[in-house]
Parts: C-alpha cells; sequence; structure tokens
C-alpha cells in the first residue's frame, strides 16, 4: 500500500487539485513538448455523437475537460481556449438534465457536472435537433446552458463560419 502511495505521488498522469475542470480531464504531463506561442487562441469543435453506457460518464464529452486541464496546466491563458461541443446521434440523451435522465434511465447522469464546468469555461454546447427530436430531447429537458441546434450540420457550418476548427478525435 505504501508503494502504490509513492507511485501515486510521482505518476506523470495529472489529476491536480488546480485543473480548472474539476474532477474530469486528466492528462499526462509533457515536460519537452514542442513549444506554444503565448499568443495562440484555440477554437475547437467537438463532435459526439455516441452515448455512454447509461449511469457513466462519456469519455468523448471528457476530451474537452482534457483539452482545457492541459493547455492551462501548460500555460495556455484560459480564456484563449475557446471550445464548442456538437452532441448528435444517441449522445443527445447525455445532455439531459440529471433530473430528467433519471426519470428515463433511473440513475444519475454523470455528464450534468462535466457539462455545467465545461459552460461556466468558455465553452458553448448544442445538441442537434434532429438527433434530440428522434431520442425524445425536448429543449426544456437539457442541462441548463445546453443550446438546441436545428442540426449537427447546421452547428458544424455556423461554428467553421466563427473560426472554430474540427477536432479530428
Amino acid at each position: 500500500m505504501k508503494y502504490l502511495l509513492i507511485l501515486l505521488l510521482i505518476s506523470p498522469f495529472s489529476q491536480a487539485a488546480d485543473n480548472t475542470i474539476k474532477g474530469f480531464g486528466n492528462f499526462y504531463n509533457v515536460p519537452q513538448h514542442a513549444p506554444i506561442n503565448d499568443s495562440t487562441v484555440f477554437k475547437i469543435a467537438f463532435d459526439v455523437a455516441d452515448s455512454a453506457k447509461k449511469g457513466e460518464q462519456n469519455n468523448s464529452m471528457n476530451s474537452l475537460a482534457r483539452f482545457i486541464n492541459m493547455h492551462v496546466s501548460h500555460g495556455v491563458k484560459p480564456e484563449n481556449i475557446q471550445l464548442a461541443l456538437v452532441v448528435h446521434g444517441s449522445a443527445s440523451v447525455d445532455v439531459l438534465a440529471n433530473k430528467e435522465y433519471k426519470k428515463r434511465f433511473n440513475v444519475d447522469n454523470k455528464n450534468q457536472a462535466l457539462i455545467e464546468q465545461l459552460l461556466a469555461s468558455n465553452t458553448v454546447v448544442y445538441v442537434c435537433g434532429q438527433s434530440a427530436t428522434h431520442y425524445k430531447v425536448a429543449p426544456e429537458q437539457l442541462i441548463e446552458g445546453v443550446k438546441m441546434s436545428l442540426s449537427a450540420m447546421t452547428a458544424h457550418a455556423q461554428l467553421q463560419q466563427q473560426g472554430y476548427t474540427l477536432n479530428p478525435f
């Protein structure tokens, strides 16, 4: 047990208390990485289509927290990170407010705390209206701050016009 504690303390995997997104977005420290210019501004859209298993965290959504925590930890100013999350397909249920999610699946929505922190950290979150309608997700059932777009295609097109690039992961 003593050795496990020592290993955890020297591990390069960050679970730092000073992470911007608390409890999510762990990353590895890379001390000798290519430099990131101080004036770099990231405007990136992330696309998530697959839902998590019911009652579990959506790891694709967690990628946004990892991106934020990793870059802030390596010197990027939080205000220079502008992310967008575009949710569609079966993942549409992962942005249901916990009350609605619990009614539907009889378990808490483990994504709500993550989404709320992302929204508070300069991230916009859109759900595809086409997918939401298919999965019977109404705008009033969404986590507060999540926006209903006409479609995921519409959200991505508009984000690209605003200068967002698409994260390929």
